[in-house]
């Protein structure tokens, strides 16, 4: 029992270690978590913030630094380009975006999540509704409140 356990945690924690932190968009039919779900649950959320793909699809985009990026394509919880469609997470009446399950669920339940300060202004904006730019290579977004604050930004 034991050494099946400990074999399924193994491979469970290299699957995780090996995928970036987006999955497809799957429900639950039951609330019971099994040892089996709570491994992946634990694992999942030990490797959430390290999103191993996120350098890896700014290398592989045609954005480059200082671009602005499609909305559509940046985990909002994480501030991360991800160089795919996100999970759209609708939050009155706006639509904002995230990599897994748990940044879908942390969108209306955290202003953080939602809301940015614009570096230049300093001014709070709505990550929906932001001029978004590709800030480096690990994939690294700023929030704008429009082209115009990120071009006067640069000029700073």
């Amino acid at each position: 029992m034991k050494t099946t356990f400990f074999i399924r945690y193994i491979g469970l924690s290299a699957v995780f270690l090996l995928t970036a932190c987006a999955k497809t968009n799957e429900t639950s039919e039951t609330n019971d978590l099994t040892t089996e779900s709570a491994v992946v649950q634990a694992t999942d959320n030990a490797h959430h913030g390290m999103h191993l793909g996120a350098e890896q699809a700014v290398q592989n985009a045609t954005y480059k630094v200082g671009d602005e990026l499609p909305k559509d394509q940046v985990c909002m919880v994480n501030n991360a380009y991800m160089g795919k469609k996100q999970f759209e997470v609708p939050f009155e009446g706006k639509m904002y975006y995230g990599c897994c399950n748990m940044c879908v669920e942390r969108i209306p339940n955290d202003e953080s999540a939602r809301v940015a300060i614009d570096p230049f202004s300093k001014k709070k904006v709505d990550k929906s509704e932001a001029y978004i730019v590709l800030v480096d290579q690990a994939g690294t977004v700023s929030y704008f409140e429009n082209e115009a604050n990120y071009h006067q930004f640069l000029n700073m």
